[in-house]
């Protein structure tokens, strides 16, 4: 039986808001049914570091769920998905997912997702991490779900903040198997220079 092509977005309290805003207004020009859960947190970091208002955030998505509405229909595993995303994920939340101790609709939903093997990435951001942390990240890996912190791609030379936000947000999109078309891919020109050819990086 084919999976339906549902995506469930979270959006947790971390820094970085942007990025879960922005996945939300690519996957509007996508053959996506996009399920957004928002923490209280979310809610809070968004009126911080953007000028978004909630209302109109939820509105990016087809769906938006209370993040305390445990009986939603994301909190079954009958409820068939591409997967779901968490961009920003703050360690609290990856922090609680991995224990399997889940207090909301956030944390419930990618629970059910890691039981029902289906694909569960976290966007975590936070630095330095201490042992407690990546303990926490290598036992999510072991129960199958991605841990993909927003890490800059350098050799597409960006030119502003958006291009560094879009190309981390076009590969988080990768990760379900979605070109979302916003990728400058290692082999591909950047503008002003000439393309590369495979094997001739500088190494230094």
């Amino acid at each position: 039986m084919s999976r339906p092509r549902r995506l469930v977005v979270g959006i947790s309290g971390a820094s970085g808001a942007v990025l879960g805003v922005r996945l939300l207004e690519v996957a509007r020009d996508l053959d996506l049914e996009v399920h957004l859960v928002l923490s209280k947190s979310a809610e809070l970091t968004l009126a911080q570091e953007t000028d978004w208002r909630i209302e109109d955030v939820q509105a990016l998505a087809d769906v938006s769920y209370r993040v305390s509405d445990v009986g939603a229909a994301l909190s079954s595993g009958s409820f068939r998905t591409l997967g779901m995303v968490i961009i920003p994920c703050s360690i609290r939340t990856m922090s609680e997912i991995a224990s399997g101790v889940t207090s909301n609709l956030l944390t419930r939903a990618a629970d059910v997702v890691l039981k029902e093997r289906g694909r569960l990435v976290l966007v975590v951001r936070e630095t330095p991490l201490h042992a407690g942390h990546l303990h926490n990240m290598a036992r999510l890996a072991e129960m199958g779900a991605i841990v993909a912190p927003p890490v800059p791609g350098f050799y597409i030379r960006p030119q502003s903040v958006q291009e560094i936000v879009d190309h981390t947000v076009g590969r988080v999109l990768d990760l379900f198997d979605i070109d979302a078309g916003i990728v400058r891919r290692w082999g591909e020109a950047v503008p002003g220079t000439p393309a590369r050819r495979r094997g001739s990086r500088r190494r230094g």
